[in-house]
């Protein structure tokens, strides 16, 4: 692929040696002929010593050309595969069930022996096989890692044949110009004639690699757009998850924080349950930052390459088109000194923007590595690999301490409540007792809270006539009683206002630890991190790869159109000084 583009480079390069040097440049004259009426005509039938180098020039003109349409086209016929390649990513590597909906089973969930046996997977490792420069040119076995300069030497590499073609092009085109300027400065030589079929092919390709250029611009300022909204949109939804997990951390806490000062009738927490309270809420509350903090951070580093690059992108369109456009107008108007200066700028410009194609071929490369690595990693979520620095997991052992200390104080508070029920409002005492053990109640006996766990903090299935915590509030209402100035109840009923609140209050709380349980089973076991990259690799990864290929195909485009623009300004602005230089000419013999 690459060896065909340099070749079409360096055929240019002779085309436009043979251009200048021709010998239809310097022929000694026109062979003219006089019509009836005395008015000179160009022969079309000379001899052969004079005619044969312009037919001969003319030929190899042709042939050079087609041998240059040919390689493009040979070139980019090959890269084909090549690009689909790159963007074409087999489910069968790395996705083994059904699809994205696979559910996998709690067998395979995280846990701290499998972190230790799986921290060493390798992601994309058979994609990632490339040669690494930065050790002796060797395959490169390290996985996709963004973190390491073996794989960005890698990667780097691939793009390597873009940078030689615009090095080439800087140092052959820049040695033609001076080779060019040398020797018209020092064997300068009337010109006489002009070929009209150059000066006609030179008009037609001047204006077909004016016409490439802007529709190269155009498929190279679309896809730039594109893919800074689809970057924009997948940098926008991983910092949401982050925050949405951060946001439900920090419920937890504050549950956490709350179930410390709850009491049901002067009854608390165990001392050394509260203690372990604080504990955990730091280790939740250094958790949160830090996946918030390096999330976002992240996040802002990318977005800020991604707003250099996206500038330099439209700045790019804009100047090769301009450059473009100017310059067919000028060539084509004959303004010969300022043609000339735009080819020097363009020789420039052209050679950035080959270096551009590398690097878009680079950042092509690495958008087609992170996917696969997303989706493999989806199904091996055990792992420690790279991707933390995307978005990390919570560490397995905090988590699973987050989930323990929650299920204990959900299970704690709920036997606060079941023992104020079972002891002191369903029980009869005699009025010798005082309160706050006897208040007068009586009535129906109050049903109990259900827990949701054993003692081992196993689940559990609620008895009958217990009540849980979406319904609890609303039937210990019934049972409820009108109380005294001293909260003692007047009237029929097992439950004081202020007993209740207190109950409520506790249902409250242990509902809300409840609720978050599902979430930090997720949270052990990195099922958020997962379901993330699953819906990148599903919804923003087919728009990642597809937008990066049209600004690298649109920087090949604009590259090569500009390329050949200038090498048909100058033919083109030669022709036409020859064509006005001929006529004028022939109206000197004519009088």
């Amino acid at each position: 692929m690459y060896g065909n583009i340099i070749l079409y480079i360096v055929e240019t390069i002779i085309l436009l040696l043979l251009l200048t040097f021709s010998p239809l440049r310097h022929l000694p004259k026109l062979p003219l002929e006089t019509d009836n009426k005395g008015h000179y005509i160009m022969s079309c039938h000379c001899r052969s010593d004079t005619c044969f180098p312009h037919h001969l020039h003319l030929l190899l003109l042709l042939l050079l050309l087609s041998l240059s349409i040919s390689s493009i086209f040979f070139s980019f016929s090959n890269a084909s595969p090549h690009l689909q390649h790159l963007q074409t990513i087999q489910p069968s590597e790395v996705i083994h069930g059904d699809g994205y909906s696979e559910v996998i089973s709690w067998r395979t969930r995280r846990s701290v022996a499998e972190v230790a046996d799986n921290s060493s997977l390798i992601l994309a490792k058979s994609r990632t096989y490339r040669r690494d420069p930065f050790d002796g040119f060797k395959e490169y076995t390290g996985g996709w890692n963004i973190s390491n300069k073996h794989y960005w030497a890698s990667v780097g590499f691939t793009a390597a044949p873009f940078f030689v073609i615009a090095a080439a092009w800087f140092v052959i085109f820049g040695l033609t110009l001076f080779c060019i300027c040398l020797y018209f400065s020092c064997c300068r030589k009337e010109p006489y004639g002009y070929s009209r079929a150059c000066y006609a092919l030179s008009l037609f390709f001047l204006i077909l690699f004016t016409l490439a250029a802007i529709f190269g611009c155009i498929v190279l300022y679309t896809g730039q757009g594109k893919f800074n909204s689809s970057t924009t949109n997948t940098l926008d939804y991983v910092v949401s998850q982050a925050d949405v997990t951060n946001s439900n951390l920090k419920n937890v806490s504050e549950y956490l924080s709350s179930a410390r000062n709850i009491h049901v009738d002067q009854i608390y927490l165990p001392q050394d349950l509260q203690s372990k309270i604080d504990d955990i809420q730091s280790k939740i509350n250094a958790t949160s930052s830090t996946l918030s903090v390096k999330t976002k951070d992240n996040s802002r580093k990318i977005q800020r390459v991604l707003n250099i690059v996206r500038n330099v992108l439209i700045v790019v369109a804009a100047v090769m088109l301009l450059l473009a456009f100017i310059g067919f107008l000028l060539s084509v108007f004959g303004v010969q000194c300022l043609v000339y200066t735009l080819v020097v700028l363009g020789w420039l410009l052209v050679a950035g923007t080959f270096v551009l194609c590398g690097v878009f071929l680079l950042l092509h490369n690495v958008v087609g590595d992170t996917c696969v690595s997303m989706e493999e990693w989806v199904q091996n979520p055990t792992a420690h690999t790279a991707l933390d620095d995307i978005l990390p997991c919570v560490d397995n052992a905090t988590a699973q301490d987050i989930l323990t200390r929650s299920k204990n104080v959900t299970y704690q508070l709920v036997g606060i409540v079941d023992q104020v029920i079972g002891q002191v409002a369903n029980h009869n005492y005699p009025p010798s007792i005082p309160p706050p053990l006897n208040y007068n109640q009586s009535g129906p006996l109050v049903p109990a809270l259900c827990n949701p766990f054993n003692s081992d903090l196993s689940s559990r299935t609620c008895a009958s006539g217990e009540v849980d915590f979406k319904n609890a509030t609303e039937v210990w209402k019934s049972y409820v009683c009108q109380v005294s100035g001293n909260n003692i109840c007047t009237t029929t009923g097992r439950l004081t206002p202020q007993i209740l609140d207190q109950m409520n209050s506790a249902v409250n709380v242990s509902y809300g630890l409840y609720h978050y349980t599902p979430f930090l089973v997720d949270l052990m076991d990195c099922t958020f991190a997962r379901q993330t990259f699953s819906d990148i690799t599903r919804v923003y990864c087919p728009g990642l790869r597809k937008y990066t290929q049209w600004i690298y195909v649109g920087l090949v485009i604009v590259s090569a159109a500009v390329m050949f623009s200038l090498i048909f300004w100058v033919i083109y602005a030669r022709e036409r000084r020859h064509r006005v230089y001929t006529k004028q000419f022939m109206n000197g013999r004519g009088h």
